[in-house]
């Protein structure tokens, strides 16, 4: 029988820690994992993205049903690092905290996923079922880990998926989608003593960007639990010097979508104002530089209510349902699925402490997670 103790729980996350996944090289954690679970005789499969870059998936058991667990293994970057009490790389537990960059987002999530899966298999405890181990990179800047598993048909049988991002006593059933533009407007250079000899690329790009929002964030449709559609202009690059009137501007824009305003509306919405002022006389280009769509289910499932279950009985905790302004990989594992299909983000960490200095993860809710995967995946799998 295998029981991996709490050392081994601690140790083999501090591991993960350590391998440097910042928007790239998760190769490393992939190979780390293949051969865990190699060890323990379970086949593993890179699946390459770039040139550098790979997702990991393992499975265990055969026939139905087949459970999907999910997570990624990049981590974004510890900014600067002086301003941590101690280095983000290496896993440092105080307080009764884990600390360290991904420590919450989500590799403490991930362990426990591939943990739980090797146990199952040695104490040879899953009679019924597959479980289906996807761990993705490349989450934090675009899913393109998800997107590839997806068009390579890794969920085309899943009849269960949960993904385990940090949020320790909330069920997340769905999220927004999020799109990224970048608009650009060419003008004509000229001295700014004679703007007449040029055109200002800045003023049409500003004027159209004032309309889109007002579109956009003006639209009053409303998805019941994600809300309204958010759009933000966040980069805006023009100009070289005060006095000479520039020949191209550029603005970067997120869109936070929902079902009723999705990604395709926005996009066309964007393009069709373009147009307009092009007939104007100006030069603007709207490029899509990531697109992911909203997931909505209803949360109505057997995966959520025993999830539920299982939170109470091994955090103490009432687990609440909601849908999240952020998005996971959960935007291309699930397309082409109806909103009745069971799918959660719930996992150890707090969604607030995402991306923060001094990340970390409660040590009594990195174990306790590996309680609740195993019971839930026995539980479904019945």
């Amino acid at each position: 029988m295998k029981h991996f103790t709490e050392e081994e729980k601690i140790k083999i996350l501090s591991d993960l820690i350590a391998i440097k996944t910042v928007n790239e090289n998760e190769i490393e954690v992939a190979n780390y994992l293949k051969k865990l679970f190699a060890q323990y005789g379970i086949e593993s499969k890179i699946v390459p993205v770039t040139d550098t870059r790979v997702n990991l998936v393992a499975e265990i058991g055969s026939g139905s049903p087949v459970i999907g667990i999910s997570g990624h293994m990049d981590v974004v970057s510890p900014g600067d690092e002086s301003k941590w009490t101690s280095d983000p790389f290496t896993m440092t537990e105080r307080d009764g905290k884990l600390y360290g960059r991904g420590t919450n987002d989500m590799k403490g999530g991930l362990v426990n996923l591939a943990l739980v899966m090797i146990e199952l298999k040695e104490n040879k405890e899953l009679t019924k079922g597959t479980v289906r181990f996807m761990a993705t990179t490349g989450e934090e800047v675009g899913g393109a880990g998800s997107k590839k598993l997806y068009e390579e048909g890794y969920m085309d049988d899943v009849d269960y998926l949960w993904v385990a991002e940090p949020s320790h006593d909330t069920i997340i059933y769905s999220h927004k989608g999020s799109l990224n533009l970048r608009v650009t407007s060419i003008g004509e250079a000229a001295h700014s003593s004679m703007p007449e000899l040029g055109y200002n690329a800045i003023n049409p790009l500003m004027e159209y960007l004032l309309e889109v929002d007002k579109k956009l964030n003006g639209d009053d449709r409303k998805n019941e639990v994600l809300g309204k559609l958010v759009m933000s202009t966040t980069i805006f690059h023009a100009g070289n010097q005060v006095n000479s009137v520039p020949e191209k501007a550029t603005a970067e824009i997120n869109v936070r979508t929902i079902q009723e305003f999705d990604n395709d509306e926005v996009i066309d919405l964007f393009n069709t104002t373009a147009s307009i002022y092009n007939q104007g006389g100006a030069n603007i280009n709207v490029e899509v530089t990531m697109s992911l769509p909203s997931v909505f289910t209803s949360g109505q499932s057997k995966m959520v209510e025993l999830a539920k279950e299982l939170g109470k009985k091994h955090l103490g905790l009432e687990i609440s349902m909601k849908g999240s302004p952020g998005v996971t990989d959960g935007s291309n594992l699930l397309r082409g699925k109806d909103d009745n299909f069971p799918f959660m983000m719930f996992g150890p960490g707090e969604t607030k402490m995402a991306h923060k200095i001094d990340e970390y993860v409660y040590k009594e809710y990195y174990l306790a997670f590996f309680d609740i995967y195993k019971e839930l995946i026995l539980g479904l799998s019945k």
